[in-house]
């Protein structure tokens, strides 16, 4: 594995440097100190101290093909050296080939992409699509979700990272999600909350069902604690929105592209939606990228109208040739396939870490995305730290993060979840490194349990 010299010095200036000019997102600028990062390597990255972490986050559960895969790295110099940039209204080959690509991998009549930077602005742009194609205003989103950090996306959002950007854009409405460990109807059998068809009927009730634009949900729900939904939830939305003419979006921008152990999360449910929005994924974040994908009776009615909407960078062509490059990585790799049967053995070997330890309340996911839920008293199931906690309240998570990087993991930790999340490209070996240091940073946490 390539390394650099040691050079703590570099490192101070780099970070103090970072510290005075640059504002960190989600974070208070004082309390910051950001580690400087030297260089990285398929599951690990390293410091200017040359102290080495194993990446168990995929940074911000993105980096799926790992760090600076050799096929994606000559795919970005290749196109540099052909063709840098393009504006939107041109073609250019590694854009072209990218939607062509998609429309291959993505579920059912998925057909037609809009590319864009990020996860943030595909979302914006399948609300506006889903208005202007139902001729209808109101977006139904749930609580435990996070769309992005731009205005539109961030009204979708539910966690309280919403707050401070309200009062947003117009006609977003909330339903309740699948959480069957903090069920919010109670779990009355069958559940109306956790099947999904029933609380959407009774919300489309009293909205108005010819009011209602589209459906947003994370199909496996991300930051907000990996909540996978049980069976038939999926089934049973698609069926309400087809049954009431509403678009049904699913936000894959974290879950898509091989995290779960399909392409796709909706494919565990043989759901396929209206609109797909992704990014993260599509090429691990080595040039910034994201995409719509719609369906074809969307593309075709499209296809006679103006489509409102535009980026300067849409399509890029470095980040476009990433993707293709990333997306021919996953199939001559199987990565995917890795995923996959990685997951099965951490579907084994989670519980077995959680048996042992009195803080896991519950161990949920699917492919290399994994949560383990936090609890003080596992019979009350009251959590490790309150919701949205910070300061003195988080202290058990403060902890356990920073053990974490003092022993060379880079954790993944939301309030009471703690995430195993590393690229898709890990292997069992260093899957078992990570595992050894999330069983003592559950001992941390057992120290905090009744």
């Amino acid at each position: 594995m390539a390394t650099v010299a040691a050079d703590p010095k570099a490192g101070e200036r780099i970070a103090a440097l970072a510290k005075q000019y640059v504002l960190y997102s989600w974070s208070v600028q004082d309390a910051l100190s950001p580690l400087a990062v030297a260089g990285a390597e398929g599951s690990y990255f390293w410091d200017y101290d040359g102290k080495r972490y194993l990446d168990f986050a995929s940074q911000l559960i993105n980096v799926s093909i790992g760090h600076q895969h050799p096929k994606v790295v000559a795919a970005i110099k290749e196109q540099a050296d052909r063709l840098c940039t393009i504006g939107p209204p041109m073609a250019s080959e590694s854009r072209s080939e990218l939607g062509r690509l998609l429309a291959e991998v993505t579920p059912g009549d998925l057909t037609m992409s809009f590319f864009t930077n990020g996860g943030a602005e595909a979302n914006e742009n399948a609300i506006k699509v889903a208005r202007w194609y139902t001729g209808r205003s109101k977006v139904i989103a749930r609580y435990r979700s996070y769309h992005g950090a731009t205005a539109g996306a961030m009204t979708l959002t539910g966690d309280p990272r919403r707050w401070p950007a309200e009062p947003g854009i117009p006609g977003v409405v909330r339903m309740f999600d699948p959480y069957t460990y903090r069920c919010p109807a109670g779990h009355p059998n069958p559940c109306p909350v956790c099947t999904g068809g029933p609380h959407l009927e009774e919300i489309l009730q009293y909205e108005g069902a010819d009011t209602v634009a589209a459906v947003i949900l994370e199909t496996v729900t991300g930051t907000n604690g990996i909540i996978v939904p049980p069976d038939g939830y999926l089934q049973s939305i698609r069926e309400v929105c087809d049954r009431h003419g509403i678009v049904l979006i699913c936000d894959e921008v974290m879950a898509g592209f091989g995290r779960t152990g399909r392409w796709f999360a909706c494919e565990h449910w043989d759901v396929v939606p209206d609109i797909l929005t992704v990014a993260k994924g599509i090429n691990s974040g080595y040039v910034p990228l994201g995409a719509m994908v719609i369906s074809r009776p969307i593309a075709e009615w499209l296809r006679g109208r103006m489509f409102a909407g535009g980026l300067t960078y849409s399509g890029h062509p470095l980040a476009c040739a990433a993707g293709v490059a990333s997306i021919e990585a996953f199939r001559e790799e199987e990565i995917v396939e890795n995923a996959a049967e990685l997951g099965e053995y951490l579907a084994t070997e989670l519980p077995r870490l959680a048996e042992r330890h009195p803080s896991v309340g519950e161990v949920r996911g699917l492919g290399l995305f994994w949560g383990l839920e936090l609890v003080r008293d596992r019979e009350t199931r009251e959590p490790l730290v309150p919701f949205n906690a910070a300061g003195e309240a988080a202290k058990p998570v403060a902890a356990m993060t920073k053990a974490a990087m003092e022993r060379g993991l880079y954790p993944f930790i939301h309030w009471n979840v703690l995430a195993v999340a590393p690229p898709l490209t890990i292997t069992r070996e260093e899957l078992d490194e990570g595992l050894a240091v999330i069983d003592e940073l559950l001992a941390i946490a057992d120290g905090y349990a009744t």
